[in-house]
């Protein structure tokens, strides 16, 4: 075993922050970030992986996308930060775009699936 492989049932993606109070916000605006080609919000898209907030709010956001070959993939990290930046309690943002786990469609919400026709 070496330091990349992961303890047996350890997650594949690090727990979000889901107790602070900003985590809600957080969602919302990257619910605001679409991939041009696809007409379903990042979010519920299930390429955002983790968002950490500490304690000085300071907020990480590790994310994927649905191929690393997207058109858009060096923009859209920024356009999340550029979401993410404007809210009220948010003192720093860094958007990292990470391709483990790939990203896969059983990673959508229902309302995702739904949308896209796969329900």
């Amino acid at each position: 075993m070496n330091d990349q492989t992961p303890l047996e049932g350890a997650p594949l993606i690090k727990p979000s922050s889901t107790d602070h109070p900003l985590h809600e916000n957080i969602v919302e605006a990257c619910r605001s970030v679409y991939d041009p080609e696809i007409p379903v919000n990042i979010f519920d898209l299930g390429l955002i992986y983790t968002i950490e907030i500490n304690a000085e709010n300071e907020v990480d956001i590790l994310m994927s996308l649905t191929a690393p070959g997207c058109p858009v993939a060096g923009e859209m990290p920024g356009w999340v930060a550029e979401a993410v930046e404007p809210l009220a309690g948010v003192k720093q943002v860094n958007v990292e775009l990470v391709w483990e786990p790939p990203w896969g469609m059983e990673m959508m919400s229902d309302e995702a699936k739904l949308e896209l026709g796969f329900m």
